[in-house]
């Protein structure tokens, strides 16, 4: 791994923030990044962050979380951040197949154990992050519990939207077209979708302040931040969603909160997947918009503070668990 750039005070994260680049199997250069406490290091959390996200956008909640005394480590995916692209058009949101985001986590785990980041390891994922997580869990995952906001397991749309995804997407993917943007009334496509839509009307928080940060981010980082997806990412999308549903669901302890006005994410399959997964914790955030960790702050930190107070009990029942050393 080699030094990359990181925007840490532009991130609000804690002080000792470090990124690097770091080859995946198919050779496609990734940043990760991570911050850890000082003293006291209660273990590691893998954030898996959402669509259109890079690193510098999890400073704030990176800070949250080590003063809870945990290590953080996030990644750029592919095709977002600062990591590769995969189309000419860097503000493209596209990937062939979510399968693709699984080498990204196999190259994220070597980063962690080369950058020797301190057990028990927990899973913490936000949105399309959620689903490339759960994924990653039935493939193995070597982490002792699991948290998710806002999972993308199913994607919001109209009736017609729905009709006409899959062939409109999948007759783009097949004819070469796969890299098109989907249409988009609200001209995102080419920006950051913070930089789209005022405070009032957006979709992801309704904390004044936070959705300052990400304008903030979105202004100053240009070429860390893409706009709208592609035809080929919804049909990723579709395709591994779909694919999800017909997974047995881990055996590990989950803590999963939604967002009780989200917009973006099928909360009605998330729940419907709750009923299923066996011992799993299912909060719903009646008052929370999508980005529940950009809520305001009464939102945010409870469940911040409910997801590391659960990393922490699951770490205590695996230490009492495990068979005296010696």
């Amino acid at each position: 791994m080699h030094d990359a750039p990181i925007d840490n005070d532009l991130a609000e994260g804690p002080a000792n923030g470090r990124a690097f680049w770091c080859l995946a199997e198919d050779g496609l250069r990734l940043r990760v990044a991570h911050w850890r406490p000082a003293v006291d290091c209660r273990g590691t959390i893998l954030l898996f962050s959402g669509r259109s996200e890079c690193v510098e956008k999890y400073g704030r909640t990176a800070t949250e979380l080590v003063a809870h005394g945990y290590a953080v480590l996030v990644m750029d995916w592919r095709g977002q951040g600062l990591s590769d692209r995969l189309v000419s058009d860097r503000m493209r949101g596209h990937v062939d197949a979510f399968s693709d985001y699984q080498k990204d986590v196999a190259t994220l785990i070597r980063a962690a154990r080369e950058l020797d980041l301190p057990d028990p390891w927990h899973l913490l994922g936000h949105s399309m992050g959620a689903c490339i997580g759960l994924r990653a869990l039935n493939d193995g995952l070597p982490v002792v519990s699991c948290a998710f906001t806002a999972p993308m397991w199913g994607i919001t749309m109209s009736p017609l939207q729905r009709v006409l995804a899959w062939p409109v997407s999948w007759g783009a993917r097949l004819s070469g077209k796969g890299g098109n943007y989907l249409p988009d009334k609200t001209r995102q496509n080419r920006k950051s979708y913070v930089l789209t839509v005022g405070f009032e009307d957006n979709r992801l928080t309704q904390d004044a302040d936070m959705f300052a940060y990400l304008v903030r981010l979105a202004e100053n980082l240009p070429d860390r931040l893409i706009g709208g997806a592609t035809f080929g990412w919804l049909n990723a999308a579709l395709r591994e969603c779909r694919a999800l549903r017909s997974k047995t669901l881990p055996d590990i302890p989950a803590l999963v909160f939604s967002a009780g006005q989200d917009e973006i994410v099928d909360n009605q399959v998330t729940a419907e997947r709750m009923k299923h997964w066996s011992g799993a914790r299912y909060e719903m955030v009646s008052d929370a918009r999508h980005d529940i960790l950009s809520e305001r702050s009464e939102i945010r930190d409870r469940v911040i503070s409910e997801i590391c107070h659960f990393f922490t009990r699951q770490a205590d029942a695996e230490n009492k668990a495990a068979p005296p050393k010696g």
